[in-house]
């Protein structure tokens, strides 16, 4: 990114403020071919802006970058099209590699699967909100500035949205625990022992399927226990005999890639609570595991 030495971004800026930028513009969209997108436009637009008119460069591209997903947000038909339960596209390690924790980027807090799809009950205004008040701490101030709204608005916004999601604030992220649960329910799964089942899920278990339109998959949430199970077990059954699994770090919790044919055909993430799994997210879309 060679430039003018007065524009706004440099190489070495470049490469510190794209972790931040991408970590925002994914909790925003739940998509991470999409955030790269906007990460693109971001960083082209901002290497035509001359720095002596910006006070503070990392407030500056974060508001250009929540603004660019907001648009996004708002025009977007993607969700209305969509075959089946929506899950947000998985995000491995791999799409992490270089952030830096001090800019709070390695945080547990928004990035679960269940909490992505929580904020897709959200208004774009809302989303943005909370997640630049309670993921990154922006002060409200900044905050207003960004989305171009009061402050006051800003706060009556974080309280509704923070209502909105009340949903999943029980959720468990301890990791070790929750592989340790997660390796429990493999063993028990493989030996079919139901009653260790019932003590790791919930009788009200919900499933949600994403195959997109692309694959086979439930085209709406299976409910109660022994209805996911029966699902779980069919599908089993007709596994090739090359499957394949593994436990890996998905969205920075447990999760179990599926592989069948020499290929990664699922990702499966579970919202746990309590020491037990509540929810159950089943992503098969290919589209959303390419770049997985």
């Amino acid at each position: 990114m060679k430039r003018g030495k007065n524009v706004l971004i440099s190489n070495e800026e470049y490469q510190h403020y794209k972790p931040l930028l991408f970590s925002l513009g994914y909790r925003l969209l739940g998509s991470v071919v999409e955030t790269e997108d906007m990460l693109q436009e971001t960083f082209l637009k901002a290497s035509l802006i001359n720095e002596e008119n910006i006070e503070n460069k990392k407030a500056y591209l974060c508001k250009m970058m929540t603004n660019r997903c907001l648009d996004l947000l708002k025009s977007s038909s993607r969700r209305n099209d969509y075959i089946g339960p929506w899950n947000p596209e998985p995000l491995m390690l791999d799409h992490l590699h270089a952030i830096d924790p001090s800019e709070l980027l390695l945080q547990k807090e928004g990035l679960s699967v269940a909490y992505l799809r929580m904020m897709e009950h959200l208004k774009p205004d809302e989303r943005a909100v909370l997640l630049l008040r309670e993921v990154f701490d922006f002060p409200y101030a900044e905050i207003a500035n960004t989305i171009e709204k009061k402050e006051e608005n800003c706060r009556k916004i974080f309280s509704r949205a923070k209502q909105k999601i009340s949903a999943v604030e029980g959720e468990s992220l301890d990791y070790e625990r929750n592989k340790n649960l997660v390796n429990r329910f493999i063993e028990a799964f493989q030996k079919q022992n139901t009653n260790v089942l019932l003590e790791l899920i919930s009788e009200k278990v919900t499933l949600f399927s994403d195959g997109g339109g692309k694959v086979h998959a439930a085209v709406r949430p299976i409910e109660s226990f022994s209805n996911v199970l029966a699902f779980l077990f069919g599908i089993s059954k007709k596994a090739p005999a090359d499957f394949q699994f593994h436990v890996k770090t998905v969205n920075q919790q447990p999760a179990i890639l599926i592989y069948m044919y020499g290929k990664l055909q699922s990702i499966i993430n579970f919202y746990i609570q309590d020491e037990t799994i509540n929810e159950i997210y089943i992503t098969m879309n290919p589209d959303k595991l390419f770049s997985s």
